[in-house]
């Protein structure tokens, strides 16, 4: 690894089974080649250990906001300490989001100014039971802290950051004035995976393991914030329509209890079905017939995507940064309202019915994402950190100018 740039990497968790911890851990194996990576983290799996560095951090228990503080107070602590006794120095440090305030790199996956203005209802006292107010106070409190940390950290305008869609990049405009210095990479896909003759391959074993009979309609949901993907949206259309060859799988790892009594006023009874992540994710492309998205905010959406590379029509919200690589009803639908539920369902019911449209948009939409790979992913990524580089040798530069002129 001599010669080569020295990078710190600084997140609380990687791994493969995360979106933004998906992206970096991917960034990480395609980068290292380039660079002497180590990784300030509290937790890594599903990575190859020989491409990196690990320094792990111990993890305290606790609620979130303190498990979050010692985070961010520990990762600057243990780099210190590698600095100061083991003269460990770092040609950069990049974060996937607000991990410290010395990152000269950041890849963007949410911008929680934008994102606690949507669920600000959801965090009024008194629209929740006095037993839930403390979880309530709590979520308030961090997303309050995050913010308070985003504004001074992304006004800063020489610190380049990764936005992965244009939609993070007006929330960024919008809340803190940055224009400059952002880097469009949308997030990857392993496309050997994710292709439509697997899918092909697996699908009467997965829909046979399902239970799902020859003509059940199937329409796919995959996230771990239900509310924030559109369930309740995807639920209202389910429920217009009253058709009992449609089934609603919904696979993530949240908790279905806010949603029985939705589904029960509905009638939709069985027909929806509440299914654990699997690392073999693509076994549920393959058991579906279409995947719906109406995201009430979403800065990219993986799932999306990764259905488009099997070749599954898709719908997905225009609030969803996922909607920037779609051209509505070539490749995909794009659903304008996320609350919309008679639009929803009727996007449903037209793939329902029409199978040669299936065919069309899951063949189109198979085509449009081949060019979303994870190592287009890194190149772009690698352009942002030897931006970051350059500002640096230019601050230092400049500095040099100063001191030796006495000034």
């Amino acid at each position: 690894m001599a010669g080569k740039p020295r990078i710190a990497v600084v997140s609380p968790f990687l791994d493969k089974q995360h979106g933004t911890e998906r992206c970096i851990a991917e960034q990480v194996e395609r980068l290292a080649a380039e660079y002497e990576i180590h990784i300030y983290s509290m937790r890594v799996d599903d990575l190859d250990g020989g491409k990196f560095i690990l320094h792990r951090i111990p993890r305290l228990p606790g609620p979130h906001l303190f498990h979050y503080l010692w985070w961010f107070a520990a990762n600057q602590l243990w780099r210190w300490r590698d600095r100061r006794f083991r003269g460990m120095r770092f040609d950069l440090v990049y974060s996937p989001g607000i991990n410290c305030f010395d990152a000269d790199a950041i890849a963007v996956h949410i911008v929680f100014a934008a994102f606690r203005r949507q669920v600000e209802g959801e965090l009024r006292l008194r629209r929740n039971p006095l037993r839930s107010w403390p979880h309530v106070i709590h979520r308030r409190l961090y997303y309050r802290l995050i913010e308070a940390l985003e504004g001074r950290i992304y006004t800063r305008k020489d610190l380049p950051l990764a936005i992965v869609s244009r939609k993070v990049g007006g929330d960024l405009e919008k809340f803190y004035g940055r224009t400059d210095g952002l880097f469009l990479v949308y997030n990857g896909l392993d496309l050997d995976r994710f292709e439509p003759t697997r899918r092909a391959r697996l699908r009467e074993g997965a829909r046979c393991e399902l239970g799902l009979a020859g003509g059940d309609f199937a329409v796919l949901l995959i996230g771990n914030d239900w509310k924030k993907k559109g369930l309740p949206c995807l639920l209202e259309a389910a429920g217009q329509l009253r058709l009992p060859d449609l089934q609603i799988l919904v696979v993530g790892r949240d908790t279905a209890t806010p949603y029985e009594s939705t589904i029960q006023r509905l009638g939709l009874g069985a027909r929806v079905r509440f299914l654990p992540p699997r690392p073999d994710v693509e076994f549920y492309y393959a058991a579906a017939d279409a995947y719906a998205g109406p995201s009430l905010e979403d800065a990219f959406a993986l799932p999306p995507a990764e259905a488009m590379a099997c070749g599954l029509p898709v719908i997905v919200s225009r609030e969803a940064g996922v909607s920037e690589i779609v051209t509505h009803n070539v490749d995909g639908l794009i659903l304008e309202d996320p609350s919309n539920a008679s639009d929803l369902a009727k996007f449903l019911e037209q793939l329902r019915q029409d199978a040669h449209l299936r065919q069309r948009l899951g063949e189109n939409a198979a085509r449009a994402v081949l060019q979303y790979t994870w190592s287009r992913n890194a190149e772009e990524t690698q352009r942002l950190l030897e931006s970051a580089r350059r500002s640096q040798e230019r601050a230092a530069g400049a500095a040099n100018r100063i001191a030796n002129s006495g000034g």
